[in-house]
C-alpha cells in the first residue's frame, strides 16, 4: 500500500529499539545483544561495489546497530576476484547474482539460514518463483530463483530447502543511457534500441561497462538488434556464437567504434559528464548523479527487453561466532524499510518493498515503484533533484518492468572461454 506521509527522519537506533520490543534484535534471535557490555565493538567487513557501498548507508547502519562497519568499494571484476580467493578479507560480500555461481564453486561464501532472516517471509516472489507478474518474462541466463536455494547436495537450484546462498535485497533492470543533448536526431525519433550501441552514427562516442558477465550481454543485445547474429539461447551462448560475436565486436573496436569501458559507477558518470561519451552501458545510480547535475541523460528502456541483475548479500564462508551474528544483523537491517526507502531513490528496488513504503512520499513511490509522472521534484540519494515534476520513469511500474526482462547477468557453461574472448576484445 502507497505510504501517507514520509518518516525518513527517525530517532537514532531506533530500528534496535523496535527489534528488542519484539524479543529479538536486528538480526538474529532473543538475547543477542548488538554487542557485549565490556567488550570492543566488532567491526563488520563488507566488500561490494559502489551501487550498494555508500557512505550515507555505512553511517545510517552503524547509528542502529551500535557497531563499527568498514566498506571495502571496488570495480566488479576486481573484487569479486578478491572475494572467491580470499573469504578471509570479507564478513559480507554485496554484488549481483552472476557472482554467486562463482563464489560458491570456490567455497567463499556459506549458506544463509532462513530463520534467522526477520523478514524471509516478507520477500517478493521474484527470487522464490521468478516472477513478479504471472505474465511475466523468466528472461534467459541465471535468474537468480534458479541459484538462490542450496540443494541437498549441495548445489544450487529451483527447489525450496531451508538455506540459500544469498539474501535477496536490492535489484533492478539495466540497460543503457545517452545524453538526449548530444543525440542524432535520426534516433530520436525511433524507439529504443539496443542496437543504437552499435549505430555508426555514434562511433567513437560510445562506452561498455568492463564486465564480461555483463558488458557482454549489452553487445550479444545490441548485435542481435542490429541483425549481425541470432543466437540460440543468449544466455548460454555456444563457442561457435562468441567466435561469431567477438569478430564483430573487435573489427568495430579496430574502427574506434567504442571510447572507453569503465569499470565503476563514478568512472561511468565521469565518461558522460566529460563528454567522452553520448551512449553508454548504465546503472541507475549514475543516471541519477548526472540528472542531479542537470547532464541530460535518459536511460533507456530498449525494445528488446532490458538486462535484469538481482543484488545478492553473501555470507562469508570464514566468518563464525560473533561476527557471524554481526553479519545476521546488518542482512535484517537492509530490508528494516530505511535502506529500501534509500536506494529507491537512486532507481533502485528492495525485495520487499512495502516496508520501505512508509519511508517515502507519496510522490517518491509513485513515480519509482508505480511508474506514474512525478507530481513534484524528486530528489536523489544526495538531497539534489534528480527528478523534474510531470517526468515519468522509463519503462513504467515495478511490475511492468520486471515483466520484460531479456537476459539476467549469468556466468554461462562457457564463462572461461568468454573471458578470453572478452579480454581479447578491450586489448584488440
Amino acid at each position: 500500500m502507497p505510504p501517507s506521509q514520509r518518516l525518513s527522519s527517525r530517532p537514532r537506533r531506533s530500528f534496535i529499539k523496535g527489534a528488542a520490543a519484539l524479543g529479538v534484535t536486528a538480526g538474529v534471535t532473543a538475547g543477542v545483544a548488538p554487542f557485549a557490555i565490556g567488550k570492543p565493538t566488532p567491526t563488520l567487513k563488507v566488500m561490494g561495489t559502489h551501487v550498494t557501498l555508500q557512505e550515507e548507508i555505512r553511517q545510517h547502519a552503524m547509528a542502529d546497530l551500535g557497531i563499527n562497519i568498514a566498506f571495502q568499494p571496488g570495480g566488479s571484476a576486481t573484487v569479486l576476484q578478491k572475494a572467491s580467493m580470499n573469504p578471509g578479507a570479507f564478513d559480507l560480500y554485496e554484488q549481483w547474482s552472476n557472482s554467486i555461481n562463482v563464489l560458491w564453486r570456490s567455497k567463499a561464501i556459506q549458506p544463509i539460514e532462513k530463520k534467522k532472516l526477520t523478514y524471509w517471509d516478507e520477500i517478493n516472489d521474484l527470487t522464490k518463483t521468478g516472477k513478479v507478474t504471472d505474465a511475466a518474462r523468466l528472461g534467459a541466463g541465471d535468474a537468480p530463483h534458479k541459484i538462490i536455494n542450496v540443494q541437498a547436495d549441495g548445489s544450487l537450484g529451483i527447489e525450496h530447502t531451508d538455506t540459500i546462498s544469498f539474501l535477496p535485497y536490492v535489484h533492478n533492470v539495466d540497460s543503457f543511457g545517452y545524453n538526449t543533448s548530444q543525440f542524432p536526431e535520426q534516433l530520436k525519433n525511433q524507439e529504443e534500441s539496443w542496437g543504437w550501441l552499435l549505430d555508426s552514427r555514434l562511433s567513437g562516442k560510445v562506452g561498455i561497462v568492463n564486465d564480461p558477465t555483463i558488458g557482454l550481454f549489452d553487445l550479444a543485445l545490441a548485435a542481435q538488434a542490429k541483425g549481425y547474429i541470432t543466437f540460440e539461447d543468449i544466455g548460454a551462448m555456444t563457442t561457435q556464437e562468441l567466435d561469431n560475436l567477438f569478430s564483430i565486436l573487435i573489427e568495430l573496436s579496430q574502427l574506434n567504434h567504442f571510447s572507453g569501458f569503465w569499470t565503476s559507477v563514478p568512472e561511468s558518470v565521469q565518461f558522460m559528464k566529460s563528454q567522452r561519451v553520448s551512449i553508454e552501458s548504465m546503472f541507475s545510480p549514475a543516471v541519477s548523479a548526472l540528472n542531479s547535475q542537470n547532464i541530460p541523460v535518459k536511460f533507456a528502456a530498449p525494445k528488446e527487453g532490458y538486462r535484469g541483475w538481482h543484488g545478492v548479500m553473501c555470507l562469508s564462508s570464514a566468518s563464525q561466532g560473533r561476527s557471524k551474528d554481526v553479519a545476521y544483523e546488518y542482512m535484517n537491517w537492509w530490508l528494516s524499510g530505511w535502506p529500501g526507502a534509500f536506494i529507491a531513490r537512486q532507481g533502485y528496488y528492495i525485495s520487499n518493498p512495502e516496508r520501505s513504503a512508509k519511508y517515502l512520499s507519496q510522490a517518491e513511490w509513485d513515480y519509482w515503484y508505480k511508474g506514474l509522472p512525478a507530481s513534484e521534484n524528486l530528489k536523489g540519494p544526495a538531497g539534489k533533484v534528480s527528478v523534474q515534476k510531470g517526468e515519468q520513469r522509463s519503462g513504467g511500474s515495478y511490475e511492468d518492468r520486471f515483466s520484460n526482462i531479456a537476459v539476467w547477468n549469468t556466468v554461462m557453461p562457457t564463462y572461461e572461454y568468454s573471458l578470453q574472448k572478452w579480454y581479447e576484445f578491450i586489448t584488440s
